[in-house]
């Protein structure tokens, strides 16, 4: 059977080419020996239900385990009737024994009204091998639901592994300290109580590029397309191994934009695939650019597309952004976007509603050979920002960084035409830095912003965008400062344009908006 990039629930080995998906949560088998009840936490799409999966079917193709993975999902809707939610649980669990399991090691039939901890203790009973339950999707619960799940587990602890699974593993986005228990999902656990008995944490981690590589060359062995090198670095450097984006990345590169297997992927093909997914924004990528919409991922985003600090944000709602897979936490310190391709997601999604919004502009900005003319552009964006800077600022979502969002707009519509565009922003550094590519232009652009009671950020403007023009090999480039302080005059009246230098004597156009 032929194999292919999987984008859509667990992969199957005969189907998808995939990894040992134990390998990313090693000693799993350690712990289960040991009669281990413990936690399995990651963002979504990173492969957990498919590493459940298959060490589930591995541990009961050994002979000595009935392993299996189930879920929590359906319970769900029930979150304030632990009964109902029972009930419905208990049902998806055993049509998923009659799927997974031989039929020596299904459990029978359950008493009517059976709670979780008594259907289990039955079905260890009756089980002739201990009993390895991994309870996917566990935070999907809330509430009473939530608590009596917990509470029956650790109930049941105590009597294992002949009265109760020898071993059980709670799988979600967060760990269990960090589940919801209000309604709104307002308050957490705060505690491992009531599954204080958990022996461990365990997260799974994203592809390395020796992993990527080594997906990648399954379909070279399979079909003789290969991967230059550069393209497995590239895909690589930018999903920072994403288990969904590597995939994604690879199926449009072999599927849609080099179907002959004769061709090679490059890096080009994959810089294509990139753009074609950020565009497309397919199921995975719509689904956390519809969390900024949520207020505590605004209190983060919105900071650090500015280059602003943080400020007062519960440590609650950062780490909710990292287990929602948005944010990583530096080695070295400090929160930054997961990886590139998120990186460039964000801001085009709040850019696509001023987007929408601008009016019919035409490309006064190339030449007739269709280069990019710098210097048209630069009187193109002057007339946009004074004719339609002011109500353009009101569509933008993100109110501090409104000036940014339009922009950027505007710069999508140039780049449409034939070019891309890639920003750089990390807290604190106040600033964001975009290059704009078109043909055989690039024009590196800074961003600053001045507030009330604040400086001019003109010097340091233009220091920072030095080392920034050195980085993209520019002599030239714009420095671009958002006058937001009170009191100002309209933009129409207040937009000027200057040439400036660097201290280093590169050219600067500083445009004050």
């Amino acid at each position: 059977m032929n194999r292919w990039f999987n984008t859509a629930g667990p992969c199957q080995a005969e189907r998808h080419y995939m990894l040992s998906p134990t390998e990313r949560l090693p000693n799993l088998e350690r712990l289960i020996e040991q009669l281990g009840y413990f936690v399995i936490h990651a963002p979504r799409q990173v492969g957990k239900t498919t590493a459940m999966l298959a060490l589930a079917q591995q541990l009961t193709a050994s002979g000595k385990y009935c392993a299996i993975m189930v879920s929590a999902e359906v319970g769900a809707p029930f979150s304030s009737s632990p009964n109902e939610a029972n009930t419905a649980i208990l049902k998806s669990w055993k049509n998923a024994a009659q799927h997974w399991l031989p039929a020596d090691l299904q459990p029978a039939d359950w008493p009517k009204g059976s709670s979780i901890s008594q259907a289990l203790s039955q079905w260890v009973s009756n089980c002739p091998r201990p009993i390895v339950l991994f309870i996917d999707e566990i935070d999907s619960l809330r509430d009473n639901a939530l608590i009596s799940i917990l509470r029956q587990i650790r109930d049941g602890h105590p009597r294992r592994p002949k009265g109760f699974p020898q071993s059980i593993a709670l799988i979600g986005l967060r760990d269990v300290k960090d589940y919801k228990v209000a309604s709104g999902g307002s308050q957490r656990l705060n505690t491992a109580s009531p599954f204080n008995i958990k022996v461990k944490s365990l997260t799974l981690r994203n592809f390395n590029a020796t992993e990527v590589a080594q997906l990648y060359q399954q379909h070279t062995q399979a079909t003789g397309q290969i991967f230059t090198e550069e393209a497995m670095r590239l895909a690589f450097d930018l999903t920072q191994g994403q288990p969904w984006l590597v995939n994604a990345l690879a199926k449009e590169a072999v599927e849609e934009l080099v179907p002959d297997l004769s061709q090679p992927i490059d890096a080009d093909v994959i810089r294509q695939a990139k753009e074609i997914l950020i565009q497309r924004q397919d199921t995975h990528l719509d689904s956390l650019a519809e969390r900024l919409r949520e207020d505590r991922v605004r209190a983060v985003i919105e900071p650090m597309l500015g280059g602003q600090e943080l400020g007062i944000i519960s440590n609650d709602d950062r780490q909710y952004l990292v287990d929602l897979g948005l944010l990583v936490r530096r080695p070295e310190g400090g929160l930054t976007i997961a990886n590139p391709i998120y990186r460039e997601v964000l801001p085009r999604v709040l850019a696509s509603g001023p987007q929408d919004s601008l009016p019919v502009i035409q490309p006064s900005w190339l030449t007739p050979e269709g280069q990019l003319n710098t210097e048209q552009l630069l009187q193109a964006f002057l007339d946009f920002w004074r004719q339609h800077g002011e109500p353009l600022l009101k569509s933008a979502p993100y109110a501090e960084v409104a000036p940014h969002i339009v922009l950027m707009a505007f710069l999508h519509r140039v780049a449409n035409g034939g070019g891309n565009l890639e920003r750089e922003y990390a807290i604190g550094t106040g600033r964001m830095d975009l290059c704009l590519r078109y043909g055989d232009v690039t024009l590196g652009i800074e961003l600053k912003v001045w507030r009330d009671t604040k400086p001019d950020p003109l010097r340091q403007g233009l220091g920072q965008l030095d080392s920034y023009l050195a980085g993209l090999g520019q002599s030239q480039g714009w420095l671009i400062i958002f006058d937001q302080r009170s009191k100002q005059p309209s933009i129409s009246e207040r937009t000027t344009t200057v040439l400036d230098t660097t201290p280093q004597g590169r050219a600067v156009q500083v445009i004050r908006a």
